[in-house]
């Protein structure tokens, strides 16, 4: 690199003394004393985006970092960003490193990096350029400028086709934006800005805060101008909903309604011919159908066919990737693909065997705003019955799982691209009870402390798949080992005497059970005075089928909506033999609870030289509001207290 004179470096610092340049701005910035949480600030993030009547957007990014402090410097040493070849372009115009001694560096275009990105499981072609930004200290600060065209998802691509027609939005002529104003470390100054054809209308909303908005008539284009100041970051709590879901953000669009994009979605597919049968898979849908018995038997025959035979790969690159599913002979032929070749292979299927079915759009782990901007993430199969009802269908997310449609995806928005169009869409709370895990027990404490019993464990829906994910993801040498380390949380010296299950790979048999008989010595505490124990089936055993037990009850209240991963009942139950004894000196007891998040229910019963545990959970929903968590954790906590507060009996 050239290096500048000292009068040249002094005329342009005094140059943007004047100014207040971004010299001036990163100076007077701030240090770690006013923001002693952050490791450096953004102090300008600025974008000028001009939309084309194609829909087609240039974007112009100019952005301004001051590092506070060595780890600041460390996580600035380098800037990457994402983008994909076949739909989007990035030009790095102009970096500069302002040292906190005046000196001003211009960064060499040898240090910006083009490379293939980092990528698992899905494959195809992404690509990241890096600044090597290279050694900072605090005070230091940098500013970037550079251009971008283009999307984030790739749709057709045609080499035959102008340059500039792979940037284009697949839904030609329309534009949507999604603007984040969140980061982790503060920011002083976000502003957007973008141009829009006055043949077009804009609908535009700010979410979860306040901005200043500006509009200006250029002549053929209205600027719209969205400024935020001072923002910072929001402190993220266990179990909290997705960030999109509760920080400030700007969505826009120039889509009417979610009806034209639901029409639009369908039409781009079916244009494509992505659901057309071939005599393979014909032959194929025959022999999956082969004694099935009524209509939804064939539905779930394919669905789970689908689901357990086209692994999650993305290898299939260049045309139809995006909002166009690949068609249904690609995806039998590779038996791999992503969520939309897996809800097209069975859209194809279920069409090859006389169902009407469709594909759908979601937005896996956050909330879709009501805004026709392209917030999806991920795409679902929806059939319609023979009543006219259309069912929902995931063959991504229910691989070996006895549901038809995941209920981890409750309360989830989608939107279906069928001939009739559609609104968005929310998927309704799945029950407590269709995801019931039974754990029942006899036991006998011994004159000598041991413990002897039998255990059995009975599940369905979601907590079926969290038990069957122990052997569905793991090497079947390793199958009885996770199940003793289950165990194993009770007491090192248990001893496994016998254990059985069912098919792990059996889903569509019936639900799982898993039984053991064990022996765990000097379990319970027995004297000539008294007997201590705890239950075995309330010391939170298998909690992988209980997710409400990792919530971390120590915060009184919650800031934020916050979630779990299903809906669930769980009811523990226990009948213990002991040595013979007088009187009960201390049971641990909870008052009933229930709510609109969660309830509990459970006590012990005395018999002679018996006692027995029950306990009652049920967890409602799985997404749910700041002010249920009183209710959510005082449930919690009741079944925390039976697991760990031992009975005491005296003699």
């Amino acid at each position: 690199m050239k290096k500048l004179s000292l009068s040249l470096i002094t005329l342009f610092i005094v140059q943007l003394s004047c100014l207040a340049g971004p010299g001036e701005l990163i100076k007077n910035a701030g240090t770690s004393k006013d923001y002693p949480q952050a490791d450096y600030l953004v102090v300008l993030d600025e974008t000028s985006v001009d939309v084309q009547e194609t829909g087609l957007s240039y974007n112009n990014v100019h952005k301004i970092y001051k590092v506070l402090t060595y780890q600041g410097a460390k996580q600035l040493n380098h800037l990457t960003f994402d983008y994909d070849p076949l739909s989007a372009f990035i030009d790095i115009k102009e970096v500069k490193i302002y040292r906190k001694n005046g000196l001003v560096e211009i960064l060499e275009s040898n240090k910006i990096y083009d490379y293939p990105a980092p990528a698992r499981m899905i494959y195809w072609g992404a690509r990241q350029k890096m600044i090597d930004i290279g050694k900072l200290e605090p005070g230091d600060g940098i500013e970037v400028s550079f251009f971008k065209k283009g999307f984030t998802y790739a749709l057709l691509c045609n080499d035959n086709e102008p340059d500039n027609s792979r940037y284009i939005p697949p839904m030609r002529g329309q534009f949507y934006d999604i603007i984040e104003y969140w980061y982790h470390q503060p920011v002083l100054k976000k502003i957007y800005e973008v141009k829009i054809p006055n043949t077009k209308e804009l609908h535009y909303k700010f979410f979860h805060g306040d901005v200043d908005i500006e509009t200006k008539n250029t002549g053929d284009k209205t600027l719209y101008r969205f400024t935020k100041k001072n923002m910072m970051p929001i402190d993220r709590k266990p179990g909290m909903v997705a960030l999109s879901d509760i920080a400030p953000k700007l969505l826009l669009t120039t889509t009417a309604d979610w009806e034209a994009k639901s029409l639009w979605f369908r039409g781009v597919n079916e244009d494509f011919g992505s659901f057309e049968s071939t005599p393979d898979i014909d032959k194929k849908v025959k022999e999956i159908l082969k004694g099935a018995k009524n209509e939804m038997d064939s539905i779930s025959r394919l669905n789970h066919w689908v689901a357990d035979n086209i692994r999650y790969s993305g290898i299939s690159m260049g045309e139809g990737e995006g909002y166009t599913l690949h068609t249904g002979e690609m995806n039998f032929t590779d038996r791999c693909g992503v969520c939309k070749d897996k809800a097209g292979m069975l859209i194809t299927m279920l069409r090859a065997a006389g169902f009407e079915s469709y594909p759908a759009m979601t937005m896996a782990g956050s909330r879709i705003e009501d805004i026709p901007a392209d917030q999806f993430n991920h795409s679902v199969t929806i059939v319609k019955l023979s009543n006219g009802e259309y069912k929902l269908l995931d063959p991504t997310w229910v691989p070996f799982v006895r549901e038809e449609w995941s209920s981890r995806e409750q309360q989830q928005n989608y939107l279906m691209g069928v001939p009739e169009g559609a609104d968005l869409m929310i998927t309704p709370i799945s029950p407590p009870e269709n995801h019931p895990l039974n754990i029942s027990g006899t036991s006998q404490i011994l004159d000598d402390g041991t413990l002897e019993g039998t255990i059995i464990i009975k599940a369905d829906g979601q907590s079926d798949a969290s038990l069957r994910g122990m052997f569905t993801r793991n090497y079947k040498s390793n199958w009885n080992r996770a199940l003793e380390n289950e165990l194993r949380n009770i007491s090192e010296d248990i001893e496994i005497i016998d254990m059985n299950y069912s098919n792990p790979y059996g889903h569509m048999e019936g639900p799982i059970e898993i039984s053991f008989q064990y022996r765990i010595p000097q379990y319970a505490i027995v004297t000539k005075d008294e007997i201590i124990f705890t239950p075995v089936v309330a010391s939170n055993i298998f909690m992988r089928a209980q997710a409400h037990l990792y919530a971390n009850t120590g915060s009184e209240e919650k800031e934020y909506p916050f979630r779990d991963r299903c809906s669930r009942l769980v009811e523990l139950n226990e009948t213990i033999s002991l040595p013979p004894f007088n009187n009960v000196v201390y049971l641990p007891e909870e008052d009933d609870k229930d709510g609109s998040a969660a309830s509990f229910t459970g006590g012990y019963e005395i018999g002679e030289n018996e006692i027995k545990i029950s306990e009652k959970i049920k967890i409602k929903k799985r997404l749910f509001e700041p002010e249920e968590w009183s209710n959510y954790k005082s449930v919690i906590e009741a079944q925390n207290k039976f697991a760990n507060e031992k009975v005491i009996l005296s003699r």
